[in-house]
């Protein structure tokens, strides 16, 4: 019987992660991160499963070289720093699961062995001891969270790593022994510095040369990271915005800048784009770019939150926009103002409210 791989990468750091820091937002940031690594999957390897922090490949009857098994770590390892440079530069939540995340690393654990499988209502899932085997090797004495281990029993149908010659791999022996069985394997660090990082687009701070067209200030009995959750979280944004239909956005996806959304607001679908602007030091600035077609070009909305205390923040709320017609400037100066004024207003109250009311 030809043997299979088994190849599991393993998000370290997810356990205390998760321990001290804000759940959902950190569900949303492993769930990201799992998807990057699934993405990354140039073996055409089979997801057995996701198991919490980890996911579970596997492929058999072993045909593969040494040189794709490294570039498929390789293109892994960058998948996976690239998107957390990427929440690291563009991040907009101030929680402990968003401000960690960048310190989170990967492992990835590789065997091979005789597979079994067994079938559970339709579903064929591995099985077997070399499964178990797998397992047991993300336990290990490699001194690090993040590095690559390839047991020798997957050596063996590759070839001696030892003899590689790699820019990002330098392999190393270790052993450990489970139930009595030493398994051998070989390890390497992955040193960051040493990926060609995925180059993405970089936050652009709006300026503007005028005072805004309207602004609005309210203090808030919260503390500045309980109102910029608020404000920033989609799902609960008809708890204190009226007269949206439908708010649509990746649920699975913490909001951070460049990310996208659309309010339906009489069936008319608006597009939302997250940006932000220069502020002082202790602010925290959220903004929204949208385009109204019939009338503004551009409209510009930032909530900016100056903390007070542990327990008070003050929010101003921005507006400006861009119109290059004279007459929608004068029907936005006698008509529309007043309008954009009063929806905010009031949104900013029913949001202060709803606050209140959920402490």
């Amino acid at each position: 019987m030809a043997k299979s791989l088994l190849f599991i990468p393993d998000i370290s750091g997810f356990t205390q992660f998760v321990k001290t820091t804000e759940v959902e937002h950190s569900q949303h940031v492993i769930a990201e991160l799992l998807e990057v690594i699934i993405d990354a999957n140039t073996l055409n390897l089979e997801l057995a499963e996701i198991e919490g922090d980890a996911l579970f490949f596997y492929k058999e009857n072993i045909q593969l070289t040494q040189q794709s098994l490294l570039e498929q770590i390789k293109t892994m390892y960058t998948a996976f720093y690239s998107h957390l440079k990427l929440l690291e530069k563009n991040r907009v939540c101030t929680c402990n699961a968003c401000a960690t995340a960048p310190k989170l690393q990967l492992k990835i654990i590789i065997h091979a062995g005789n597979l079994q499988f067994i079938e559970v209502k339709g579903n064929r899932k591995p099985f077997g001891n070399v499964v178990i085997e797998a397992h047991r090797l993300l336990k290990n004495s490699v001194p690090n969270d993040n590095y690559v281990l390839i047991s020798c029993e997957l050596e063996n149908e590759i070839g001696k790593l030892q003899n590689i010659e790699s820019d990002l791999l330098s392999f190393q022996a270790g052993r450990d022994s489970y139930d009595s069985k030493e398994i051998k394997y070989q390890y390497a660090l992955i040193e960051i510095s040493k990926l060609q990082i995925k180059t993405f687009e970089e936050p652009k701070f709006v300026t503007f040369n005028s005072l805004p067209n309207i602004s609005f200030e309210k203090v808030f009995n919260v503390s500045a990271e309980v109102l910029i959750e608020q404000i920033t979280n989609y799902k609960n944004r008809h708890n204190w915005v009226e007269g949206v239909d439908e708010f649509i956005y990746n649920e699975h996806e913490v909001t951070r800048l460049g990310t996208e959304h659309v309010c339906v607001i009489n069936g008319k679908q608006l597009m939302f784009k997250t940006i932000t602007k220069k502020g002082k030091p202790n602010q925290i600035i959220y903004g929204e770019l949208t385009k109204i077609p019939f009338l503004i070009d551009e409209l510009y909305q930032f909530f900016i939150i100056t903390p007070k205390s542990n327990n008070s923040c003050l929010l101003d709320l921005e507006v400006y926009w861009k119109v290059k017609s004279p007459i929608k400037k004068m029907i936005i100066a006698l008509f529309v103002k007043k309008q954009i004024l009063k929806s905010n207003t009031k949104a900013m109250n029913n949001l202060y409210c709803y606050l209140s009311e959920n402490k």
